[in-house]
């Protein structure tokens, strides 16, 4: 009685095991892979699924979410041989699980992989500045890449972020000094054009002052030469009134004469290259002589 109540027994619980075997609930966001005596079977979506027992089994559970994988720096080449250090994140879907878990060994390690090895491709292409400035066309490149190999793989590549991508430490100070060389050259020349301009304005107003000197110089010579004329003009009518006034008598007229000799002759004595003055010692028959005068009687 007791061996069959044993038997009765394991009966029910290896029922109730094969039945608890047989029934799969898949929590939403996954799909189980299900092989049926070693190949693949089925997927079992989010959700109560009936499998049987003992002969399917759970190869992989496989998330739908969208997967992101952290690619790791690296140090790339460029075409100008410059080294730069960059990273980035992809986010990736699995749209095929079956794919993925038979068609490639370590769907997530293999994407990195794939990613690193385009991206390194992709900007080895490209110059340092075009490297450094152009992260959206880098994403697209890598993006337009990878996709074929995801496809086969049962992945969908969402997008792909550059995280990071600067130049390594030993470039960033060879920049660095360049930048410090390219602001000294450009402040050189700043220098220089500042110097020339100064010379320039300098020359025109030297320029100017010499027009404007000799401007005022010849302004001068006029005034001085009209000045001159007005007064020859006005010793002439003095001459011809002194003429009018004392007719034929000389007398008045060697008066005014000497005292012009005579201013004449002390400006003569006190000038600093004068060193003797010989006067002469008939006066009025000097003068007589000079302006053809007749001799007093």
């Amino acid at each position: 009685m007791n061996i069959a109540l044993m038997i009765v027994g394991a009966i029910v619980v290896l029922i109730i095991v094969t039945v608890f075997a047989g029934i799969k609930i898949v929590p939403q966001g996954f799909e189980y892979v299900i092989m049926r005596l070693g190949k693949y079977q089925m997927t079992l979506k989010p959700g109560l699924n009936i499998i049987i027992p003992y002969i399917d089994t759970i190869a992989a559970r496989v998330t739908r979410k969208d997967i992101s994988l952290d690619i790791p720096s690296q140090e790339v080449i460029t075409r100008d041989n410059a080294v730069i250090i960059t990273n980035a994140i992809a986010f990736v879907n699995i749209h095929t699980p079956h794919k993925a878990i038979f068609g490639i060994d370590h769907y997530e390690h293999a994407t990195r992989n794939l990613v690193m090895t385009n991206l390194r491709a992709i900007i080895g292409q490209m110059d340092l500045d075009d490297a450094l400035s152009s992260r959206e066309q880098i994403k697209l490149k890598l993006i337009q890449a990878i996709a074929p190999d995801l496809e086969d793989w049962g992945l969908t590549v969402k997008n792909i972020e550059i995280q990071d991508i600067k130049p390594s430490s030993t470039m960033q100070a060879s920049m660095e000094r360049q930048a410090a060389a390219e602001r000294i050259r450009r402040a050189a020349i700043t220098e220089a054009e500042g110097e020339k301009q100064a010379a320039i304005l300098k020359a025109e107003g030297r320029k100017q002052a010499a027009i404007l000197a000799a401007e005022g110089e010849l302004e001068a010579s006029r005034r001085d030469a009209e000045a001159r004329i007005v007064l020859a003009n006005a010793t002439k009518d003095a001459l011809t009134l002194v003429q009018q006034g004392i007719g034929s008598e000389q007398l008045p007229a060697l008066y005014l004469l000497g005292e012009k000799y005579i201013s004449a002759l002390q400006e003569l004595g006190n000038s600093d290259n004068a060193k003797t003055v010989v006067l002469p010692a008939d006066l009025p028959a000097a003068l007589q002589g000079m302006f053809g005068l007749k001799a007093l009687k």
